[in-house]
């Protein structure tokens, strides 16, 4: 059996009757930039999500920057995020000239530790971006807290948690902005790349569409120097229709969590993911710890098993921000998980089956992995 990492066929199939119409008819209309699609759908993402404003861009990397530049971060501050993340989000702080500040995450949940990001925060620190990785939602109201104590913007990083929330409120809606992802892989992801940001202000979603839109309110009027970043109509209509099924995707994916968890009840070798529990989680990944991973993935892969890492190498440590000074050792939580998380196959359309000859090819990766250990090299 042969089990991947993302079946992302078994979602097109339940909406390509429902979009192939509509595609068609906004090809022969010539409706690709805009236009009514993209604007129905962000008016039902911000329902969804439960804010006043989303605006639709290129991918979730531009989210993220553009909703740093509508908060006002400019080049030289310096914005404090987690060392355990994709490389995206430090990205988006430096293409904006700021300075990325990445702090450790808590040995639990490997989310941002607000204690540590308290400690980082200085005079030069202009926002906090939390991270809602693996679709659990980080522990946005402390670091709002923090922030409106210091007097600095929160940024949600809201791609891996579409649907997911904290004390019953969504992920991306606690900040003054959030930037999220539609990349196809995502809980709710396009036919390509995507992305939108969420805020309940009016003005912050104003200086978004102004800077996507070549720094534009209206055409051939350039108020600021911008970039294009605009959602594609055809995007939009994707999208549409599989936000109509996004609560049930998401229930599935909680489900295919939870037998995880029964499976793997007992199996000591391995941890699976913490759960906050004023947390509601959406498993956009399911990552457990195991040691020796590196043997445990290779074992996995080899038997058909589509298990991946997400990340193998902190923000910190990576080449690319080798400039700010970080060595190993700065972070002790986020590069200790960084050798041992594991993602094991998760998605809506998941069976049992599956699940359980996933555990199983795991647990003998795993009693494999300790023999060779035992042995020696």
């Amino acid at each position: 059996m042969r089990v991947p990492l993302v079946d992302l066929a078994a979602q097109g199939a339940e909406i390509v009757d429902q979009v192939a119409p509509a595609v068609r008819e906004a090809i022969l209309r010539g409706a690709f930039v805009g236009g009514p699609a993209v604007t129905r759908f962000e008016q039902a993402y911000a329902d969804y999500a439960g804010v006043r404003h989303c605006v639709g861009v290129a991918n979730g990397t531009d989210a993220l920057e553009l909703a740093l530049r509508a908060v006002d971060v400019e080049a030289g501050d310096e914005v404090v995020l987690p060392a355990n993340t994709f490389i995206a989000t430090a990205e988006a702080v430096s293409r904006i000239g700021a300075v990325p500040v990445p702090v450790d995450v808590d040995p639990e949940h490997l989310l941002i530790d607000p204690a540590a990001a308290e400690a980082a925060v200085t005079d030069r620190t202009s926002a906090i971006v939390p991270v809602h990785l693996y679709g659990q939602t980080a522990p946005v109201a402390e670091l709002v807290r923090l922030a409106d104590r210091v007097g600095v913007a929160v940024v949600e990083d809201a791609a891996q948690a579409q649907g997911a929330s904290r004390a019953g409120r969504r992920a991306g809606t606690w900040g003054t902005a959030s930037g999220t992802s539609f990349y196809p892989g995502k809980n709710l992801g396009a036919a390509g790349d995507a992305g939108a940001v969420l805020t309940d202000d009016a003005e912050v979603a104003r200086r978004v569409r102004t800077i996507a839109d070549h720094g534009s309110p209206r055409k051939y009027v350039h108020e600021v120097v911008g970039f294009n970043s605009r959602l594609d109509a055809l995007q939009a209509l994707v999208l549409s229709a599989k936000l109509a099924r996004l609560e049930e995707w998401n229930e599935r994916r909680r489900a295919a969590a939870d037998r995880y968890d029964r499976l793997l009840a007992g199996v000591e070798e391995v941890r699976p993911p913490r759960r906050h529990p004023d947390n509601t989680d959406v498993w956009h990944l399911y990552v457990v710890q195991v040691e020796d991973r590196d043997r445990v993935l290779a074992a996995l892969q080899a038997a058909g098993v589509g298990a991946a890492v997400h990340y193998p190498t902190p923000v910190h440590l990576s080449p690319a921000y080798e400039h700010l000074g970080h060595r190993a050792g700065a972070f002790p939580v986020a590069e200790a998980a960084a050798a041992r998380i594991l993602s094991l196959p998760i998605y809506p359309h998941i069976t049992a089956d599956q699940q359980q000859h996933v555990v199983e090819t795991l647990v003998g990766a795993v009693a494999g992995s300790r023999t060779m250990a035992a042995q020696g090299p």
